[in-house]
């Protein structure tokens, strides 16, 4: 089977094309294995950067202008195929953006007479996993960490979720763009604060790790935000100082451990009282190669396997969303769901 992945729910236009081994959309296996023909992605970054942060109904143009070209490169990329099925997201995300690859999957699926399926972005990112290891052991433990969600999910089985905590207010990867723009690092800020947090010293700065200790699974990054503001302050640490750049990194470098610190913290407790057979980490902030490091060590102590997505899965992605298709229970696919509508505040545990 052929999955169309389509994913415009932010400000990257993905387009993919995916391999599975059910023969048929109506059919499902609980282990698949899917292979990614095409993965292509188109970045919105350069439109972006003068406004500091994604503005919603540039994204849609953008969008719009991209994702026809980004489907053609895609088709040939893959060579010569033939779809079986359209998947879209649906949600959350930007509504203009997400408007703009649902009404495109909705007149593919009119047009090519093939049956489609919406998608829960953060589902997407979940799945990405599974494009890395099609053997993933259940019950799952998920840390899903972007610019938009910061969320620990015990995951039963395909498609059973069980929300453990999430944030109160930002998200971790929308914490890290805010600091890099304290710290006059420009846009996108998450990345090169991670680069730059690589020439700093973690232990500079003393920082909180909010709600750390707290009994729930929830996190709060708003007032870390807030701290870093106050030191940044008292330090004149930032592009106006004399010697800023060491003092730019050693800021990065504690901001960013802090922030490792309350994700493994709460990640290995949430392990300790459910005991997953899996730990998966996922989403763009994924990407962080401390993260990732310090994730892995942690997690390997307590026996329990590991898993994350190759770093190229981690951002937006129309791959993903077609991994999550092929492990959808759908018997029976109505065909060009004209009905299809996106959602920006799609919830993936209700």
């Amino acid at each position: 089977m052929i999955i169309l992945g389509i994913e415009t729910s932010c400000d990257d236009t993905g387009i993919a094309l995916v391999e599975c081994d059910s023969p048929s959309p109506r059919l499902w296996r609980a282990k698949q294995k899917c292979r990614i023909l095409s993965n292509i992605i188109s970045s919105q970054i350069k439109i972006h950067a003068p406004f500091g942060g994604v503005v919603p109904n540039l994204a849609a143009r953008a969008h719009l202008k991209n994702i026809e070209p980004c489907l053609k490169q895609a088709l040939k990329q893959a060579e010569k195929v033939k779809i079986d099925l359209i998947a879209v997201t649906k949600g959350p995300g930007l509504a203009p953006s997400l408007l703009i690859g649902v009404n495109f999957a909705k007149a593919l699926a009119y047009q090519w007479q093939k049956p489609i399926i919406d998608i829960n972005h953060i589902e997407g990112h979940i799945y990405a996993n599974w494009l890395n290891n099609p053997k993933i052991e259940f019950p799952v433990l998920c840390l899903v960490v972007s610019g938009g969600h910061t969320q620990l999910i015990l995951m039963k089985d395909h498609g059973k979720y069980q929300l453990l905590g999430e944030t109160r207010d930002d998200a971790a990867g929308e914490a890290f763009d805010k600091v890099a723009k304290l710290l006059g690092l420009g846009y996108p800020g998450g990345p090169i604060l991670s680069q730059k947090a690589l020439k700093g010293d973690s232990s500079a700065f003393d920082l909180p790790r909010p709600m750390i200790h707290n009994k729930d699974y929830d996190f709060s990054f708003s007032g870390l935000k807030t701290a870093v503001l106050y030191k940044v302050r008292q330090n004149e640490v930032g592009p106006q100082n004399t010697e800023p750049f060491q003092h730019v990194n050693n800021m990065a470098a504690s901001f960013q451990q802090a922030v490792i610190d309350v994700l493994i913290y709460k990640t290995i407790r949430a392990a300790k009282q459910y005991k997953p057979k899996t730990i998966i980490l996922s989403g763009g902030v994924a990407a962080n190669s401390e993260l990732r490091k310090q994730m892995e060590e942690k997690i390997n102590n307590l026996g329990i396997k590991f898993q994350m997505p190759d770093i190229k899965l981690c951002t937006d992605n129309g791959a993903m969303i077609a991994a999550v298709a092929a492990y959808k229970k759908k018997p029976v696919l109505k065909r060009n769901q004209l009905h299809l509508s996106a959602n920006a505040n799609l919830k993936l545990v209700a």
